[in-house]
C-alpha cells in the first residue's frame, strides 16, 4: 500500500459529510462528487466517524483523498478499524487517510494515559492483518509527544483548534518528512461583528476541553481569553473571519507556517448549522479565492 503523498494544498473538513442517514446520503454524495470537482484535494470527514461513513464518501468520487479527523481510539477498537479497512476495496484504500485521534476525557469513560493508549492502538493496527499501516494514516495531535509519535508511527499529524504559530512549531518537531494538515474554521461573512457572534458560539462547544485550552496556554493565550467564548484576539488566531480576501490570508499564513494542507471547516451561523446544511455556497466560493493547486 502506498503511503500518503498527495493531500492537495486546501481540503474541506465536514461533520456534515459524516451523516449517515439513508435520506441524505444522496445528498452527501453529490455534494462530495461537486467538491472533487471543485478542486478540493482531501475531504475530512468530521466527528469520530467509522470507516462505513468514509466509504460513502470514497464511493461518491473517484480522485479526491477523503480522511477522518478523527476516529476516536476508544470508540472504535483497533481490530474492527484494521478489518472495515482491510474490506474496502484496493483502490478506495488508495484514497483513504486514517485520522486517529484520542478524544478528551470528559467524553470517554475510562479515559487514562492518551499517549500509552494511542501508543498502544498503533501496536494494535501494526499486527491486524490487512490494518491501515503507518504511511496511510495521521494523528490529531497537539503537544509535542504527540506531534513526534505522528512522525515515528504515521504519516503525520492532522492538528485541530490551532494557529499559524502552533502550525510553525509543529512543523520544526515534525521535520520535513512528515505531513501536516491542520484544521482552520471559517466563518464567511464580511459582517465582522455577526462573524465573531457565529465563531463564538462554534467555539463554545471546545472551550471546556482541556486538550484545546491546554494548547492553547501554551501558545501564549491566558485564561482570560476563553471567557465569553473567546476574546478577539483568540478568534482572530483560530478562525479566518470575514471575506474571501480574509480567508485567503489566514491560510496563506497557515501555509507559510509550514502546513502542507490546511484543512478548512465553514461554521455557519448558528440558525443554519444546527439544521445540518450543507454549506455548499459556502464552498464553492472558497474554491474560486484559494491556493487549491500549487
Amino acid at each position: 500500500m502506498a503511503p500518503i503523498t498527495e493531500l492537495g494544498r486546501i481540503g474541506v473538513w465536514s461533520n456534515e459529510l459524516r451523516q449517515d442517514d439513508p435520506g441524505r446520503l444522496g445528498e452527501i454524495r453529490s455534494a462530495a462528487a461537486e467538491l472533487e470537482e471543485l478542486g478540493y484535494g482531501t475531504l475530512w470527514i468530521g466527528g469520530s466517524p467509522d470507516v462505513t461513513r468514509a466509504a460513502h464518501v470514497l464511493e461518491a468520487t473517484g480522485r479526491v483523498s477523503v480522511g477522518t479527523s478523527i476516529i476516536s481510539i476508544w470508540q472504535h477498537p483497533a481490530a474492527r478499524i484494521a478489518a472495515a479497512y482491510a474490506a474496502l476495496a484496493p483502490a478506495l484504500r488508495e484514497r483513504f487517510v486514517v485520522g486517529l485521534g484520542v478524544s478528551h476525557r470528559h467524553m470517554v469513560e475510562g479515559y487514562a494515559r492518551p499517549y500509552s493508549a494511542m501508543t498502544a492502538y498503533l501496536d494494535e493496527l501494526d499486527a491486524a492483518p490487512g490494518g491501515p499501516p503507518a504511511g496511510r494514516r495521521m494523528l490529531a495531535a497537539l503537544g509535542p509527544r504527540m506531534l513526534r509519535l505522528a512522525r515515528d508511527r504515521a504519516a503525520g499529524a492532522v492538528p485541530y483548534l490551532v494557529t499559524a504559530e502552533h502550525t510553525a512549531q509543529a512543523r520544526e518537531l515534525l521535520g520535513g518528512g512528515a505531513l501536516l494538515a491542520p484544521e482552520l474554521k471559517v466563518v464567511l461573512d464580511d459582517d465582522l461583528d455577526r462573524a465573531r457572534r457565529s465563531a463564538r458560539d462554534y467555539l463554545s462547544f471546545y472551550l471546556p476541553m482541556p486538550n484545546y485550552t491546554n494548547n492553547l496556554l501554551r501558545l501564549g493565550f491566558e485564561e482570560r481569553d476563553f471567557e465569553g467564548n473567546g476574546s478577539d484576539r483568540l478568534l482572530d488566531a483560530v478562525f479566518a473571519l470575514g471575506d474571501a480576501a480574509a480567508v485567503r490570508a489566514r491560510v496563506d499564513a497557515f501555509l507559510a507556517a509550514g502546513a502542507d494542507h490546511v484543512a478548512v471547516q465553514v461554521v455557519l451561523d448558528p440558525a443554519r448549522r444546527r439544521t445540518g446544511e450543507l454549506p455548499l455556497a459556502e464552498w464553492r466560493a472558497l474554491a474560486g479565492a484559494l491556493p487549491l493547486t500549487g
